[in-house]
């Protein structure tokens, strides 16, 4: 029985979508739930997988082409026996010196297997970063990238020739940018040009929450069931209260109508290998740190694995980047349209300090709360960021809500 094999219904953030790769192709024998062909989108890569066992019939849509919501990208027969997935698999020589098995399949990718085939390259040479050892396309662009150019013969004569100058490691790679980044560096410039964007800085002693952690870190981790006692939770918690005093930067801006959140929303920017997701924390005011804390260790293994959904990034009244994680010391973060305030954390850093007319050496860390100025005025940006700085330097604050 012949059925479609549709694209998935789109939310209304997301207006279409790319065939990234086929993993299958016509005529091959495919499992119930086995992946099909990837979908990328602005925010996320979705996965098709068979509905049931069979083969590919056709496929409609190629590689690279632009497909919207629901649309019908091939077809697929339940039931129907194939061929064995040779087609996108290479064996392993038998002449293998290091008695490699060889019946050892490389699954690769149709553009990876067009790519190894024309340039006659081993795929067990290759390092596969796709998903179940897959080798995808990008895989071959880096090794041959990276491989030595091979050394040409003398055509006439065995006179020895002077050896050219090394210039250096001067290679250079060319690659399409993906949607998600494409969409990534069309927010980040839409957001520097039509909102009028203005940071205000602080600067917070960390020695009271560090001191709290240092004290509390193993009774939380034993309560909370392995989960670790972490700073992102306490800013957030300390941002989620300060939002609800300054409603205004817990707003967003919709045309010429400001939208004020009866929420807090909290998106905590997670950097993945294809560039920066903000999953959103929701109704953030009401998490526990611990619930907090394993959410966004959830967030960042997903990122990781290219696992977050649309919703899971979708919404969100605020956002929260850490730099520090990386060595930041001081930056102004970019806001998140149509979000109104972006806090941007830093680096840790032990620097002297004056504390009742005496030179003290603490560790200090650089706010930065960057703010749309059209929504937010000067007084408000300042005061919330003051009230962060308070309710780190005495944590008791955050429970008593003070």
């Amino acid at each position: 029985m012949s059925t479609e094999i549709k694209a998935p219904t789109f939310p209304e953030s997301v207006a279409d979508g790319t065939i990234a790769t086929w993993h299958k192709q016509p005529g091959e024998q495919v499992s119930r739930d086995e992946l099909l062909v990837d979908i990328e989108t602005d925010k996320v890569v979705l996965e098709i997988v068979a509905p049931d066992d069979g083969v590919i019939e056709s496929i409609i849509k190629q590689e690279g082409d632009i497909i919207l919501s629901a649309e019908v990208i091939g077809t697929f027969a339940a039931g129907a026996t194939g061929t064995a997935a040779s087609e996108s698999t290479i064996q392993e020589s038998s002449a293998d010196t290091e008695n490699k098995d060889s019946s050892t399949k490389i699954i690769m990718s149709p553009a990876a297997k067009k790519m190894v085939e024309e340039n006659n390259l081993n795929p067990q040479d290759i390092s596969a970063s796709g998903k179940d050892g897959r080798l995808t396309k990008e895989d071959v662009v880096n090794h041959l990238s990276s491989a030595p150019k091979p050394m040409l013969a003398p055509a006439v004569s065995k006179t020895p020739i002077a050896p050219v100058a090394d210039l250096g490691p001067r290679a250079e790679k060319r690659v399409p940018m993906t949607r998600l980044r494409s969409s990534i560096a069309r927010r980040l410039l839409d957001a520097s040009q039509n909102t009028a964007m203005l940071t205000t800085f602080n600067e917070v002693n960390m020695k009271p929450l560090m001191d709290l952690r240092k004290q509390y870190k193993e009774i939380f981790e034993k309560a909370h069931n392995g989960t670790k006692l972490g700073f992102m939770s306490l800013f957030v918690k300390a941002a989620a209260e300060a939002l609800k005093r300054f409603p205004a930067v817990n707003a967003s801006i919709d045309g010429n109508e400001m939208v004020y959140h009866g929420y807090q929303d909290i998106g905590v920017a997670v950097s993945s290998d294809k560039g920066l997701v903000v999953p959103v924390l929701r109704d953030a005011d009401t998490m526990s740190l611990a619930t907090i804390e394993s959410s966004i260790r959830t967030f960042g293994g997903k990122a990781r694995d290219g696992k977050l959904t649309i919703e899971e990034m979708t919404g969100g009244t605020f956002t929260i980047s850490n730099g520090g994680v990386f060595g930041s010391l001081m930056s102004t973060p970019i806001l998140n349209p149509p979000q109104t305030a972006i806090l941007g954390m830093h680096k840790i850093q032990d620097r002297p300090m004056a504390v009742n007319g005496e030179v003290v050496i603490l560790p200090m860390m650089y706010l930065a709360l960057s703010y749309d100025h059209r929504m937010i005025d000067g007084k408000e940006a300042v005061q919330f960021l003051v009230t962060i700085k308070e309710m780190i330097e005495d944590p008791a604050r955050i429970l008593l809500e003070i």
